[in-house]
């Protein structure tokens, strides 16, 4: 199986093409943010490289959430678009998921934290178990406060990888000795784990629905919500 992953979900962009669990080429980029611009000319670029035509994949992996509004909107119209033209398999992956996946020790727990900004995080638990993460705590948007309780209360040592730099010193303190943390390379999101993860998982059954997991209310949302409290908000895009 020939197949493309994507993940633009944060500031790195990473994109990965593999034939089955071989990778083929790869490139991550952390300085570029305006993963628009660069994405669609990676993809090109990637393909040219090992001798690919569109038509060759047979699968899109991409990293569905949580993460940034527009990042995730970016690569997950880029795999909605080649699966629908293509006529070709689509796969969601949880983002924290993929960072997690970096991760290869047997049965450690692995957390991954996304700074949301006014000490809240994107964050889930996760279980090594042959080689995958799998969840023990699901995905989700919280206060650091009411995360790193859940974490200690594991009595396990945890691994903490991604956005350390407002939390390292309270995290210290609350894990102490069962805090694990790594140099910062191991959170950089690597499609080619994407890929891996996706290898094997289900395709949507409808790739005209499938959307990013926000896992929060934008704020055009939530302002919304806020002035049609007495209105059903489940079909908000159409009614805007």
């Amino acid at each position: 199986m020939k197949l493309l992953a994507l993940d633009t979900s944060n500031q790195p962009l990473s994109v990965a093409l593999m034939d089955d669990d071989q990778l083929l080429a790869q490139t991550t980029v952390t300085v570029h943010p305006k993963h628009a611009s660069y994405l669609q000319p990676i993809i090109e670029s990637l393909m040219t490289s090992v001798h690919l035509d569109p038509e060759d994949l047979d699968r899109v992996v991409v990293a569905d959430g949580p993460g940034s509004y527009t990042g995730l909107r970016t690569a997950v119209t880029t795999a909605k678009t080649l699966a629908e033209t293509l006529n070709i398999e689509l796969v969601g992956i949880s983002s924290i998921a993929a960072i997690a996946a970096n991760i290869l020790t047997e049965g450690q727990l692995v957390t991954v934290l996304f700074d949301g900004r006014n000490d809240n995080v994107f964050t889930g638990l996760y279980r090594i178990k042959n080689g995958v993460p799998e969840p023990v705590i699901a995905d989700q948007h919280t206060s650091f406060d009411q995360w790193v309780p859940q974490l200690v209360a594991t009595g396990e040592s945890v691994v903490v990888l991604g956005d350390l730099v407002n939390f390292e010193d309270r995290l210290a303190d609350q894990l102490k000795s069962k805090l694990i943390t790594l140099p910062a390379i191991m959170s950089i999101p690597q499609a080619q784990q994407l890929g891996r993860l996706g290898l094997t998982m289900t395709p949507v059954a409808d790739v005209n629905a499938f959307v990013p997991r926000y896992l929060r209310l934008t704020k055009a949302e939530a302002d919304w919500r806020k002035q049609h409290p007495e209105e059903d908000s489940s079909d908000y895009v159409e009614k805007v």
